[in-house]
């Protein structure tokens, strides 16, 4: 990554005139200091990058809000919701006293809450982020490498399944990606340009993603690891070559101290025990690189193989770019497999990782130029992006994606009555169940439990009350003895599944 601004411009110049550019030959509009509506469309007449782009967000905008609400709410979105009921001090003090999730998100589904508590209020936001993330990648691939490599980038987000998914879920994911893309772009521009104010940015909006989501504190320690090992011949001539990385450094720890107190705590309960949840070892590798890569082992293989070939071609011209693909790719999956043993991992925790894996298959636009020798490649690789989305993009707004809380608590409002007893295993289930389910209306008696014990306890205080015991596999996570599915199997009669709940009734 070039320090002088002077030999990125000639090296864009000399990328986009020998591998195509859309645009050669467009007349562009006159310069202006004057910010006009009328510039704006001189500007996307002649670009034809502004042009595919709008068409990408304007199709990133249909897939993240079409059904936005068709899905139940699952576990952790229940939980969101929970969260974002309590006062704004009320959401800090849960998590300084032990919520694994800092407070901004939650802060901000409190003032969505204004506009009602459905599932499509609940889930607005992440998708409103997720669809603003799409020209923020391109922005990132065009300032990296050139617009071609930018417009694949952000083509490959559009029709992301792991994206889609996830902007369309009431968590803080894709809010979280969205603002750690604004810090990867602002680092990018820092690198090369040493601008005071872009490590600023880079700081700030780091920051950002963190209270978004602790996991992000990873990749930022990455990216300035990656500014320590690239500039360490210029730091040890002179510190005050240092000085600019270490404003950026400043704005986030200023901007995230009292998060990284707590977070320092937070650590140290989760990694107290071994993880009853989540996965562990190497499977954390394949399955994160398999959700990133649309949940295909078919697309899995060529996109690897595409992200080490846009490694090599970035190599030949910028090293220090291309590190900064291999550390954004290497150290935070090699950290997770590490961790992995000590708390929970699952793959979403790592969507950072998306704008530097489709930044890195773009930049292998070069082989795909070289074998069409026409500036149009571009759009057979956005083509591309299209169809190797389409199997999924075919049954994922027909079929339930998440457990269908909705439509298994009608199921059960016709099943029970006055007296009865619900029983929830683990308790914590009964976030997603009541959303839907009434046990005021029922007339019914709501309990918890978690032990066979406990579920004995609940059946010597009520022995003449029928029983609907309703358990889900996070059972296991909050009794890995599995001491309650086997009073189960002894004590209740299984009456039937829908999608990962299921309803045992008392024998």
């Amino acid at each position: 990554m070039g320090k002088k601004q002077g030999k990125r411009t000639k090296r864009e110049t000399e990328t986009c005139d020998s591998r195509g550019d859309l645009d050669a030959g467009n007349t562009a509009p006159t310069s202006s200091d004057t910010f006009s509506f009328d510039t704006i469309i001189a500007s996307v007449r002649s670009s034809r990058y502004l042009q595919v782009l709008i068409g990408l967000t304007f199709a990133g905008l249909l897939l993240r809000f079409y059904n936005l609400g068709g899905n139940s709410l699952w576990l952790d979105e229940a939980s969101t919701l929970a969260f974002a009921r309590q006062s704004l001090i009320g959401i800090w003090e849960s998590t300084a006293g032990g919520e694994f999730n800092p407070p901004l998100f939650y802060w901000l589904e409190h003032g969505m809450l204004l506009f009602g508590e459905s599932e499509f209020v609940l889930r607005l936001l992440p998708a409103f982020l997720g669809v603003l993330t799409i020209p923020a990648i391109y922005i990132i691939g065009k300032e990296f490498r050139d617009k071609n490599v930018g417009l694949i980038a952000a083509a490959l987000l559009t029709f992301s399944p792991f994206h889609i998914f996830y902007s369309q879920e009431a968590r803080a994911y894709a809010p979280m990606l969205f603002f750690f893309s604004l810090a990867l772009l602002f680092y990018v521009r820092a690198s090369r340009s040493n601008e005071a104010r872009s490590w600023v940015l880079f700081g700030l909006f780091s920051a950002v993603a963190f209270w978004m989501h602790f996991y992000a504190i990873v990749p930022v320690a990455v990216l300035i690891l990656h500014a320590l090992v690239t500039r360490a011949g210029d730091i040890r001539s002179d510190v005050r070559n240092a000085r600019n990385l270490a404003f950026s450094v400043v704005a986030f720890v200023v901007a995230s101290l009292p998060l990284l107190i707590v977070t320092v705590n937070l650590f140290l309960v989760r990694t107290s025990s071994t993880p009853t949840f989540g996965i562990q070892g190497l499977d954390v590798i394949y399955q994160t690189l398999l959700q990133v890569s649309g949940f295909s082992d078919l697309i899995l293989v060529p996109f690897i193989l595409l992200f080490v070939l846009g490694v090599a071609y970035t190599w030949r011209e910028d090293r220090d770019g291309a590190l900064l693909l291999i550390f954004m790719m290497v150290l935070p999956l090699v950290a997770s497999l590490i961790l992995s043993s000590r708390m929970p991992m699952i793959p979403r925790y790592l969507i950072y990782l998306l704008p530097v894996y489709f930044v890195g298959i773009a930049s292998a636009y070069p082989g795909l130029y070289a074998l069409v020798r026409d500036r149009r490649a571009v759009y057979l690789a956005v083509a591309a992006a299209v169809l190797i989305s389409t199997p999924f993009l075919s049954t994922y707004y027909t079929t339930p994606q998440k457990n269908d809380w909705r439509g298994f608590s009608a199921e059960l409002g016709g099943m029970t009555g006055e007296g009865d007893l619900v029983v929830v295993l683990p308790p914590y289930m009964a976030q997603p169940l009541d959303y839907y389910y009434s046990n005021a209306t029922d007339g019914t008696l709501e309990l918890g439990a978690t032990t066979g014990d406990e579920l004995q306890a609940i059946r010597d205080r009520y022995p003449d009350r029928r029983a609907f015991y309703v358990v889900t596999g996070d059972i296991f996570a909050a009794d890995p003895t599995g001491d309650a599915v086997g009073w189960l199997d002894k004590n209740a009669e299984f009456a039937g599944q829908r999608m990962g709940i299921y309803l045992f009734t008392s024998a």
